[in-house]
């Protein structure tokens, strides 16, 4: 898998190709009419259209289905359309909404409305398909009756994303991944289609409920179509209608990470998803397909937007919610919120381990979490705090891992974690609680990458039995220096010396990370292995308070930099008396490695820092 910086630059330049077609070809956005902007392809007479070609009717019964598609085709768009689907018993019936291009090798983003029994909810099922290949299906409830007014649903699709919506609400977002080799529809134009039809074989119940004839004819009403495109005239150009210069808004709608999309996204998927293939270990026995290694949510990279300059910077000081604040990565079966949202468990199995990332992303801060590991004999396993880039682009290679060696899944895991989003070039701040048996105490591992390259352990027994009670620890990240704190002792200070030639990671915003895993090496060396009759193995969080700037940019940020340099929080280089004091008494007490001291790793030399003092 290519680096951050590959998969930026080549959104980055396809932004500026649209930047260019812009300036030349117009999007129109228009109210279409049934008359004129499509044909009707099938079902006779059983397609209706009324109020001045405002208003269109599909019908069916046991003769035939109808349906319509858009005169036109388009690459890219936004559509949009009011439905009032099919009162009463429907089971049996499918309502489709969706695009479509022919041939073997077609692409298709599919909305469609899988009919049940009077007083049972419809399903809406999403699907995906790419180069011919689908499989990618989600399926929902609706959080209303459908049936009884006209709702809007949308697909919107440009060259960074797909997103379905319900009446402005997000529901499913499908990304652009194309450069982690995970086919995208981008090639090939596309008509819109609406149909109904017949699939008692297999809509309501897996097929299990038929259709009842006898309350034929089922009708699905459609008013209000708005399509937002450009239609495709056999070049890779859009039409110019107007000349207009400006490019609209839907083209980059999605990059601007919004919060309260987020919120709404994940309200959907909590409480209204019922299947997404992306948890069906079932089906997929040889490894779920690659982008369900990635966010699927509503969170693409900062970097590719168009308007980066426009950026602003605010302290954030809050005991955050894990049902609002972070994301679940991976494990979602693995993971139970509770007390309101301000504790999160996570836990550990032969099938998978877990773990959760911060929604927003921050340029320097205070970042304290209280955490009770996992008691009893916890050999082989990991349980991590950290800071580090967006996990959004550990992709191919864990995918890939999983493929070769589909019984390894713990090696996935780890391989996943020390990736942690970003490729070969990340910077992250590392708190991990190396396992042990019974007994034996936990190992605090803690390490710090810039620029890709860490390399920098040192590793910490501690003062008392992290698994009895809740204890917090801290990671402090500023301009000067990187602290690290067990229950307010300073453990760890890495500094600033960018001035001498020492790598800072001051290049990236990063997100807040935690997760529990199984890894190879973190029990003597790997000499103590997992013993799964334990399993589940299960770690408390509590607490997390983030004291940081959050940051809308992934790369520096002036106005974060700015905020801290005057912040209270880090008065300076220099710790107190009482917190060096501290910091000597843990280094002389409970240290068992430092990477500085180590001659035999590095036999050409310590690196550079190590010759420097820690205070001053």
């Amino acid at each position: 898998m290519g680096d951050m910086h590959s998969l930026s630059n080549f959104f980055f330049l396809r932004s500026l190709a649209l930047v260019a077609a812009a300036s030349f070809f117009s999007f129109q956005p228009a109210m279409s009419n049934f008359f004129s902007d499509v044909d009707v392809t099938w079902g006779g007479g059983r397609a209706a259209i009324a109020g001045d070609g405002q208003q269109l009717s599909l019908s069916m019964d046991r003769a035939s289905g109808s349906g319509f598609q858009s005169k036109n085709e388009f690459l890219y768009g936004k559509f949009d359309v009011t439905l009032k689907l099919i009162p009463g018993n429907s089971a049996g019936t499918v309502t489709a909404y969706y695009l479509s291009c022919q041939g073997p090798k077609h692409d298709e983003v599919d909305m469609e409305f899988l009919g049940n029994l009077s007083g049972q909810p419809y399903i809406l099922h999403t699907n995906l398909y790419t180069e011919g290949q689908g499989n990618r299906e989600q399926q929902f409830y609706l959080w209303f009756d459908p049936t009884q007014n006209f709702h809007t649903y949308t697909i919107l699709w440009n060259p960074y994303q797909i997103m379905f919506y319900v009446d402005g609400t997000p529901v499913r977002v499908y990304k652009n991944m194309e450069p982690s080799g995970i086919p995208y529809p981008s090639k090939q134009p596309m008509r819109l289609y609406s149909s109904l039809w017949d699939a008692e074989d297999w809509a309501t119940r897996g097929g299990l409920v038929k259709t009842d004839w006898s309350q034929a004819p089922f009708t699905a009403q459609f008013r209000d179509l708005t399509i937002e495109a450009g239609a495709w005239t056999g070049s890779a150009a859009w039409i110019n209608r107007r000349g207009s210069r400006k490019l609209p808004a839907w083209m980059n709608q999605g990059l601007v990470n919004s919060y309260s999309d987020q919120e709404k996204l994940a309200w959907v998927q909590k409480n209204y998803m019922v299947y997404n293939y992306c948890n069906d270990l079932r089906r997929f026995p040889q490894g779920l397909p690659k982008e369900c290694s990635t966010v699927m949510a509503f969170s693409p990279p900062l970097s590719l937007h168009l308007h980066l300059l426009l950026f602003s910077a605010v302290v954030a000081t809050a005991m955050a919610d894990f049902n609002t604040d972070v994301d679940i990565l991976w494990g979602r079966d693995h993971t139970v919120i509770t007390n309101q949202g301000q504790e999160i468990r996570l836990s550990l199995d032969g099938v998978s381990g877990s773990g959760f990332q911060s929604r927003q992303q921050f340029f320097y801060g205070r970042f304290d979490m209280k955490m009770k590991l996992v008691p009893g004999n916890s050999a082989g396993t990991v349980a991590s705090f950290y800071v580090s880039q967006d996990t959004s682009f550990v992709i191919f290679i864990c995918s890939f891992y999983v493929f070769i060696d589909n019984s390894n899944w713990h090696g996935m895991n780890v391989l996943s974690m020390q990736l942690a989003g970003s490729g070969w070039s990340k910077d992250e701040i590392d708190l991990e609680f190396l396992g042990n048996l019974s007994g034996q105490p936990y190992t605090l591992h803690t390490n710090v990458y810039t620029q890709g390259k860490g390399e920098r352990e040192q590793q910490f027994y501690l003062w008392f039995d992290p698994t009895i009670d809740f204890h917090a620890y801290s990671i402090l990240w500023t301009p000067f220096r990187i602290t690290l704190y067990v229950d307010g002792v300073p453990i760890r200070i890495y500094k600033n010396r960018e001035s001498m030639g020492i790598p800072y990671p001051n290049k990236q915003a990063m997100r807040v990370h935690s997760s529990i895993w199984n890894a190879d090496w973190a029990t003597r060396g790997g000499l103590v292995k997992v013993d799964w009759a334990q399993a589940p193995f299960t770690i408390a969080f509590r607490d997390l308070v983030l004291d940081a700037c959050v940051s809308y940019r992934d790369s520096p940020d002036p106005a974060c930099k700015k905020t801290y340099s005057a912040s209270q929080l880090d008065p300076g280089v220099h710790l107190s008396a009482s917190d060096q004091a501290k910091l000597a008494w843990v280094r002389k007490n409970y240290m068992i490695y430092n990477y500085c001291t180590d001659a035999k790793r590095f036999p050409q030399g310590w690196p550079k820092e190590c010759s420097l003092g820690l205070y001053s």
